[in-house]
């Protein structure tokens, strides 16, 4: 499929890879946007020019506003295993992304509701524009926030506050957002684009190996007790000790000038 057909585009800029929804009015996560953001996953995995990734949604209106409920299964072939399935093949994907071996940036320049809430869940650092909202309105349906929304919300945000969210259905502002970790920075409207750009600009200065070390070790860590945490840690940290960037960025510290990286 050509690159401007697809509701998932990916675009380079030296060393930032840009992913963005377009899907409008709403940039739906539709059966198809599923598909195409498990195909640029790979691709940027694969893509060793690519250090840091910035995910946003294309408009102004929404970052993501949910899912498609037209697609939602329904009728007599409908069975607990099929749904089951499919629920599984949804984790895999969203998987694939929240563990790409790249640091992420969400771009968040409007609503963000459901799967637009998750999708952005998945991301590393979270950049909200000040009129964005976000919320898991599942219930209202009669469901709840499946594709790891009810495992990865209360992980960053604490049990209380993401039950409160999810039993209520309630929408949050940004600010809102930004009070209670969800959100990393608040700016104004347009904006979210360039200060995560920005923000990646910095990052990808940096040692990929470095990098990915890092995510790794807190994303493993995290769900481990502090001494098997600090275990990965070390272990992670003798294999960041043997890389050539270390001897790099040593040496330049020593001479007193910026290093050059070669992410080795």
């Amino acid at each position: 499929m050509a690159q401007d057909q697809r509701k998932v585009k990916l675009e380079k800029e030296d060393n930032i890879a840009f992913i963005t929804i377009e899907n409008g009015p709403f940039n739906l996560l539709s059966d198809e946007v599923f598909q195409q953001l498990d195909e640029t996953c790979d691709l940027i995995s694969n893509d060793p020019e690519i250090l840091v990734v910035i995910l946003t949604g294309s408009g102004d209106r929404a970052f993501m506003a949910g899912a498609d409920i037209k697609e939602f299964p329904e009728g007599v072939e409908v069975t607990y295993e099929l749904l089951y399935k499919q629920n599984l093949e949804a984790h895999a994907i969203f998987n694939k992304f929240d563990f790409l071996n790249k640091p992420t940036i969400a771009a968040v320049n409007g609503i963000a509701f459901g799967g637009g809430c998750k999708l952005s869940l998945l991301c590393d650092i979270r950049i909200a524009e000040e009129q964005a909202l976000f919320s898991l309105p599942e219930v209202k349906l009669g469901i709840f926030p499946g594709a790891g929304g009810t495992q990865r919300l209360p992980r960053l945000i604490g049990e209380a506050k993401a039950k409160e969210l999810m039993f209520t259905g309630a929408k949050i502002t940004a600010q809102e957002a930004k009070e209670i970790g969800l959100v990393n920075n608040v700016v104004s409207q347009g904006e979210s684009l360039a200060a995560a750009k920005e923000m990646a600009q910095t990052i990808a200065r940096y040692s990929l190996p470095s990098l990915q070390y890092i995510k790794q070790a807190v994303d493993q860590g995290i769900e481990l007790s502090l001494e098997e945490g600090l275990k990965v840690e070390a272990d992670l940290f003798a294999k960041v000790q043997l890389t050539k960037d270390m001897e790099e960025g040593v040496r330049a510290f020593l001479e007193k000038r910026k290093p050059n990286f070669q992410h080795q």
